[in-house]
Order: structure tokens, then C-alpha cells, then sequence
């Protein structure tokens, strides 16, 4: 039996194959993933959200920077005749500035892994600024590489900061923490002076970009902190430090790691996005100090209580980093970033996988689920555009909160998905359209298909109860005709009948149930519905008379006959499906309203009319058409009578009318049981009206013999 096709078992398939599909186009895009193919894609679309939504954080302002530009170097060459590398005494002055000025701390991100040219007086002088302040994180080199020392100098106490759980398995914190197999540090005077030696090895992602950066490292067993947590360390050299899963907390502050053990910054914009100032400036400034005059940096908070990063900027010093929110970047900039986020509490933290999973998963499957639904170029277009962009408003979201989700990823499982959908509709619709043409070539119109194939949910082959308009109809005297016909001339003679019916059937969108002979059997409102079933049902055998009587001279000639039709309709409730068996079925209808328009079609002998329909479908089609009503009919196998009528055109109606007039009053004379008064208005008129006719023979029939429980009807003894 072939299976139901039903708009929930349409649905249902829809939904199945949107479902795989989705997953289909997901484990593809994780496929990809896995061997990483997006990253360097997704590296540039997060660069893009870095610029897009970078804004100052709640601690932007608590952080100072100092570069060493090109306007300090020629302030130095043509004012003081200093060439590059500057005397260490300057550096001093900038620190004793920005101790005098209320600095929390300063981070030195220079190298001094060399004695100065100077002299030793020259490292004096700067071992001894920053020893006056105390809270001067100074840079060291940390390599596997690259490095002088491979183990903590004897003379020097490794930096004083120790970090819970940093022996822990990695597994168990979800983490590594980077370990250094050499150092590069300052020479001893600076070295012993710095309240932290802080590692400034950065790492780039793998297109060279700086997006991350370590809090931690470890050398020789020991914790060493990154230049930006240094910085906070050395004003709050009391602070807990611990390892967590997947994490690091600095006092009450989580930062989210990564399984290298590096947090993602959160750029707060374009270098200059912190207060900077000159190195030429602040020298300016102490020197004005020192000589008692006003400095050129007049702000008396302008430091103070400020983290204040110190760093280099000219070109010329080979400190530039490309960034996500710039090209060029100073070094420094990324740890005063990294002391922002942590000062913050914002930074940024990679989505759960399992979330971005499911989010791939619910994005394919509604793309594959609409792609599929909706048929027009236009609707599938706008479909396709709103899925492929909804992801960016997703990631965009997702920043704003803090996330890094995953956005060529998700456009990858879309854009897979969506292509997988259309070659699978390609290829199952195709199927599908084959079906239903040859489910119903023979029983529908063309138009009607197409309908079907459009809109495949209307359709259902399963059995259903509907309310139908049934349409019965037979030619009167055919087995004479036929006798009269040799078997070649029937054929032809009966095929080109039944196009022409089945043709005008088709117009008004009925479905044809089968052809018994010369019978047709038709029916409206399945499988697709219409609300005007009846007034289609019975327009079409109007029609069918029409073309029949347009046709009746030339089949006369043909037959040696007239050829005349018969048409039975009855609206009302019945079972439409499939029926038949595995191998062999028809599109069909079963019930007692079946029943019925057969016996219509049959009553129509009675009374010499060609047309008959029911009462329920007169209520449908009144006032549409003309009609007149012919009797109440009791049928063979029903025990109630059921109103009958003859619907006509309104042109043959016109011409009919004062017989149809006369018919009426002798019907109602004989629905009362005056039988002699209705024979003599019947018998005016019988000669023209067959169904004047036959009820005269009737009423004389049952003249003086009216049973006591007369009401009117007309009971057929035969089928």
C-alpha cells in the first residue's frame, strides 16, 4: 500500500531531513574545525569584532602610558646632543617623576641585559630611583632559545610571588603553564632593585596578530608574572595568586585561561586609547620640577594613584606590534591591556564548545527547515540571507558579553547545511514531483498538479473523511448504441466522449475516481480542497451538457443514435484515500453519499431529466444557478427521502419557466395527496416536460388509492 502523504507526514519528513541535514552539515564544519581551516578566518573576523565594539573599560583610566616616541628622541639629539641608547639617569628621572606625581607603580618594558655605556655610576642612578620607589616591575627575557641564565642567579632572589596549585597536573586545571628554559635579566643593580622582574615574551597567534597573552610563566620552578600582572603586583605585593581549572585568580579577581594559558585581551581601541604621554614630556616636566618652575604637565592627578606603563613607540626601536585593533601597536600597550582587563574584571573568555555546537546545530537545522518549506526564489533568497547573517549579530552579542564565539564556524555549518539542503530538495522534490504526476495524471488537471507539486503538504493519500461533491454520470441506451458499433468505432467514438468530459471535469478542478464503461465517476474538494466544491461539481455537468448537445450530431451520425448522458451529484460526507492493494491501487472514495449520487444518477430515468442533484448540494449552490425541484426521493437501501432538483443554465431556465412554473403548483398539489387537480396541471404540460409527464402517469396511477401517511414521496423500486 502506498504510504500516506499527509501535511503532518510532509511535516514530519521535512523536520527529518532538515534534522539531518543540519547535523550532516555540522559534523562537516567540525571536520573542518578540527583540522583548523577557519582559524586564520576567524582570527580576521575576531579582529574585526575587536575594532567594531572596542570601548574604554571601567579602569581604561586608571592606567598611564609613557612612550619613548620620535619627537623624545629628537627632543634628546637636538636639544641635550644625547644619541640613542639614552643615559639609564634618564629613565631615574622618569621614574623619580612619576613617584613624586603618586604613581602606584611603574612597568618598565625595556631591557637593560647590558652594563650602561655610561658607566656603572649610570646603572646607579636608575637602581636607585627605582629602589626610592619600590613598586617598578622591570623586564626580563624569558625563552627557550634565547637566554643567558638557565637557572636563578645565586645573587638574586627569584620574584616574590608564589602561585597555589601551579605544581597541579594540567589535566586536572584544563591548562599549561608555559615553562622557560633560559632568561635574559637585568644587570644586578637594576635586577635586585625591581620589586618584580616580569617576563615580556610575548606570543603572537599564528598569523602573527597579538590577541592573547600570558599572566604566568614558570622558570626554574618558579612562578614569573607577565609585565601587566607585575604591574599590578608590585602596588599590591600582598595579593593571593592561585591557579584554578581553567583559570587564574589575582586576589578576588577570575581571569579565564585558555588550555595554553593565555587570556584573551579585550582591546579598548587604537593605540592612544590610554592617556599617553612624551618621555620627552615628563623629562621636560622633572627637570622644570627640579628647577622650580611649573611643569609642562600641569595635572597634579595626572599620575597619581595611576599605573603607569613605560615603553617605546619611535619606529626606529623595533617595539611595534600588529594588534587587532591596529596594525601598529606598541609592545607596552598590550600588557597596559592586559593590567585594564584584570583591573576590569572583563576579560574576554572562548564560548564552551558544546554551546557553540548547539548553536551550529539550531542554526543549520532552521536554515535546512525553511530552505526546505518555502518554494519561491524570493523566499528562499530572503531565507538564505537571514540565516548566513544571523550568526554575526550572534558573535556580536556574544563579545558584548564577554564571549569569543565562534563566528566562521557557524557561517561554514550554514552555508554547508544550506547547500546540502538545496541538492537534497533538488533530488527528493525531484522524486516527489514524479510521484505525485504519476500518482495523479490520470485523476486531476495539469493545473491541479501543479498545485500539488507546489504545495505537496495540501496533499493526502491516506484515508480521510471529507465532505465531497459527487459526480456520477452514464449515457442512456449505451448497450444499444453499442450493439449497433462495430468494436473499433466504439472505442474511438467513446474515447473522444470521455476526453471532452474528463476535460471540462479537470477545468473545475475535479479529481476523476475511475471510468466504468461510458460511466464517470468524479469528485470535488480532495485532494486538495476547495470551498466551492459543490458549484464546481455541478457547473461541470452543466457543461458536460452543453458540449454533449454541441456534440450530439456528429456522434448521431457516428452512433446512428443520439448519444444523451445521465449526471447524478450529491454533496456530502465521505471516506477518500487509497484503496487497493500493494501492488495496485486507486485514488477512491466509499460511503453512503457515494451511494446516493450513483442512485441519483439513476433516478434521472424517473423523471426524464438529465441532471439531478441533491438537497445538500442545492443549499451550496443556491442562488448561483437556476433550479427546479423534481421530488422527494426515497432510493433503494436508504429509508429517508431525500429532496431532489434539476439545476439548469439560466438561459434554458428562461425559456422553461412557465412549465416549470405550472410544474411547481401541480408538485406541491401532489406532495398534498390532490392527485386528480396535480394530474390535470401535470398533463398541460407533458407533452413538453418529460417530468410533467411522468408524474401525470403517477398521479393517475394513485388516484383514489392515496395512503393515510402520504408525504409526498416518490419511491424508486430499482436502482
Amino acid at each position: 500500500m502506498l504510504k500516506e502523504i499527509s501535511s503532518s507526514n510532509f511535516m514530519k519528513s521535512k523536520v527529518n531531513r532538515a534534522l539531518a541535514t543540519g547535523v550532516v552539515g555540522v559534523l562537516l564544519t567540525l571536520g573542518l574545525w578540527s583540522i583548523s581551516m577557519m582559524e586564520t578566518w576567524e582570527a580576521k573576523t575576531w579582529d574585526w569584532r575587536a575594532r567594531l565594539l572596542a570601548r574604554p573599560g571601567k579602569a581604561t583610566s586608571d592606567i598611564v602610558l609613557i612612550l619613548l616616541d620620535q619627537n623624545s628622541l629628537d627632543w634628546a639629539k637636538n636639544v641635550n646632543s644625547l644619541t640613542w641608547p639614552w643615559p639609564r639617569e634618564m629613565y631615574g628621572a622618569i621614574v623619580d617623576f612619576c613617584q613624586q606625581r603618586g604613581a602606584k607603580a611603574i612597568a618598565m618594558d625595556i631591557l637593560f641585559t647590558e652594563s650602561s655605556k655610561y658607566g656603572v655610576p649610570d646603572d646607579m642612578a636608575l637602581a636607585e630611583a627605582i629602589s626610592r620607589f619600590d613598586a617598578v616591575a622591570m623586564a626580563a627575557f624569558f625563552g627557550d632559545q634565547t637566554g643567558e641564565l638557565i637557572r636563578w642567579p645565586s645573587t638574586l632572589s627569584p620574584p616574590p610571588i608564589n602561585v597555589d596549585g601551579l605544581d597541579v597536573g594540567e589535566k586536572e586545571k584544563g591548562m599549561r603553564v608555559r615553562s622557560f628554559a633560559r632568561v635574559s635579566l637585568p644587570v644586578d643593580p637594576l635586577a635586585t632593585a625591581a620589586a618584580f622582574l616580569c617576563n615580556v615574551s610575548l606570543r603572537p597567534d599564528d598569523d602573527g596578530i597579538f590577541r592573547e597573552a600570558e599572566l604566568l610563566g614558570r622558570f626554574d620552578g618558579q612562578a614569573v608574572p607577565s609585565l601587566g600582572l607585575g604591574a599590578y603586583l608590585a602596588a599590591n605585593p600582598k595579593t593571593t595568586v592561585s591557579l584554578v581549572s581553567h583559570g587564574l585568580t589575582v586576589g578576588e579577581r577570575k581571569i579565564p585561561l585558555d588550555a595554553d594559558g593565555r587570556a584573551i585581551l579585550r582591546f579598548r581601541g587604537p593605540s592612544g586609547t590610554h592617556k599617553t604621554y612624551s618621555a620627552a614630556a615628563v623629562l621636560q616636566s622633572y627637570i622644570q620640577m627640579q628647577g622650580g618652575e611649573a611643569p609642562n604637565i600641569d595635572d597634579p592627578d595626572a599620575f597619581a594613584d595611576k599605573y603607569v606603563f613605560f615603553g617605546f613607540s619611535a619606529p626606529g626601536l623595533y617595539d611595534l606590534r600588529p594588534s587587532p585593533v591596529s596594525g601598529v601597536y606598541p609592545g607596552v600597550e598590550i600588557y597596559a591591556t592586559l593590567l585594564d582587563n584584570l583591573l576590569s574584571g572583563d576579560f574576554m573568555r572562548l564560548c564552551p564548545i558544546w554551546m557553540t555546537i548547539c548553536l551550529m546545530v539550531l542554526l543549520s537545522f532552521g536554515a535546512s527547515l525553511s530552505v526546505s518549506h518555502f518554494k519561491s526564489v524570493t523566499a528562499n533568497a530572503g531565507t538564505i540571507t537571514l540565516f548566513v547573517a544571523a550568526p554575526i549579530p550572534m558573535a556580536l552579542i556574544a563579545y558584548i558579553q564577554g564571549f569569543w564565539l565562534p563566528l566562521v564556524a557557524q557561517e561554514t555549518a550554514v552555508i554547508v547545511t544550506i547547500g546540502l539542503t538545496l541538492i537534497v530538495n533538488y533530488t527528493t522534490e525531484g522524486r516527489q514531483k514524479r510521484f505525485i504526476k504519476t500518482a495523479f495524471k490520470h485523476f486531476l488537471s495539469p493545473d491541479v498538479i501543479d498545485q500539488l507539486i507546489a504545495q505537496p503538504e495540501r496533499l493526502k493519500l491516506g484515508g480521510e473523511r471529507r465532505e465531497l461533491s459527487i459526480f456520477f454520470s452514464d449515457l442512456q441506451g449505451f448497450t444499444s448504441i453499442s450493439e449497433g458499433m462495430d468494436p473499433e468505432s466504439l472505442i474511438l467514438l467513446l474515447n473522444d466522449y470521455l476526453t471532452e468530459m474528463t476535460d471540462i471535469i479537470h477545468e473545475e478542478g475535479g479529481t476523476i475516481d475511475k471510468f466504468e464503461g461510458d460511466a464517470i465517476i468524479a469528485f470535488w474538494n480532495a485532494p486538495l480542497e476547495a470551498a466551492d466544491h459543490a458549484v464546481r461539481a455541478v457547473r461541470a455537468a452543466l457543461r458536460c451538457q452543453e458540449r454533449l448537445a454541441q456534440l450530439r450530431p456528429a456522434y448521431a451520425e457516428r452512433a446512428g443514435a443520439q448519444v444523451r448522458m445521465r449526471i447524478g451529484i450529491h454533496t456530502g460526507s465521505a471516506v477518500v484515500g487509497n484503496l487497493g492493494s500493494n501492488t495496485r491501487f486507486d485514488y477512491t472514495m466509499i460511503g453512503d453519499a457515494v451511494n446516493l449520487a450513483a442512485r441519483l444518477e439513476g433516478a434521472n430515468k424517473q423523471f426524464g431529466t438529465f441532471t439531478m442533484i441533491s438537497q445538500t448540494t442545492y443549499d451550496r449552490i443556491h442562488p448561483r444557478y437556476p433550479t427546479r425541484e423534481l421530488a422527494r426521493l426515497a432510493v433503494v437501501g436508504r429509508k429517508e427521502p431525500v429532496t431532489v432538483h434539476e439545476p439548469m443554465l439560466p438561459a434554458a431556465y428562461q425559456e422553461k419557466e412557465k412549465i416549470i412554473d405550472l410544474f411547481l403548483q401541480g408538485l406541491d398539489l401532489f406532495y398534498e395527496g390532490e392527485m386528480a387537480r396535480a394530474e390535470s396541471i401535470f398533463s398541460e404540460i407533458a407533452e413538453v416536460d418529460p417530468a410533467a409527464n411522468a408524474y401525470a402517469r403517477m398521479c393517475r396511477e394513485l388516484a383514489g388509492a392515496v395512503p393515510d401517511d402520504w408525504r409526498g414521496v416518490w419511491v424508486m423500486k430499482s436502482k
